[in-house]
């Protein structure tokens, strides 16, 4: 039996509470996430099946010693951090409430989480978007040589991705705020 096994597996940075879900489930039966590279690769590793609570906090490295002790306090482990993500894991048998099984203390807290990816990840993602991306759809639209052709197809393509990005994350993000600032 192998003890180690690589999944490709995407989440956009709106999917990170289906992330926690989905790492859960893979503990459960047995495989334990180890390390994640760049942009969808899972490293996980056999283990005795049992009940994990995987959480995902998105500090963008501005976390400092003071952060990581409070967390060790309070029993969670933090064992990966991928690009701007800090992963964090709990064994369900060391909770005693459901507050047990979450890193944040509040609503706000959330919401001031997805705040922080929209300013940090999507935001730069509609400069990019305005400033190389469309300009140079437009210009090779307005070719008319070969390469203009391929280069229209490709920046055609960048175009149809950063759309479904900018729908698919702005949406559920928002969605998300949303649902934080009715309970808190």
């Amino acid at each position: 039996m192998n003890s180690q096994k690589w999944i490709i597996r995407f989440f956009t940075v709106a999917d990170y509470e289906e992330e926690e879900i989905w790492l859960r489930k893979k503990h459960k039966n047995g495989w334990k996430l180890v390390k994640t590279f760049p942009p969808c690769f899972y490293v996980f590793e056999s283990c005795a099946p049992e009940d994990v609570v995987y959480r995902l906090d998105y500090k963008n490295n501005t976390e400092n010693r003071d952060y990581f002790q409070l967390f060790q306090d309070y029993g969670w482990e933090c064992f990966n951090r991928c690009l701007g993500w800090l992963y964090f894991r709990k064994p369900v048998s060391e909770t005693d409430t459901e507050q047990d099984g979450e890193i944040f203390s509040d609503d706000v807290s959330r919401m001031n989480m997805v705040d922080h990816i929209v300013k940090t990840r999507l935001l730069p993602l509609v400069v990019i978007f305005f400033c190389c991306v469309l300009p140079n759809l437009i210009r090779c639209i307005n070719e008319s040589d070969p390469l203009a052709d391929f280069l229209t197809i490709v920046f055609a393509l960048v175009f149809l991705l950063y759309l479904y990005l900018f729908l698919h994350c702005g949406l559920k993000l928002r969605k998300l705020r949303k649902k934080y600032s009715k309970r808190a």
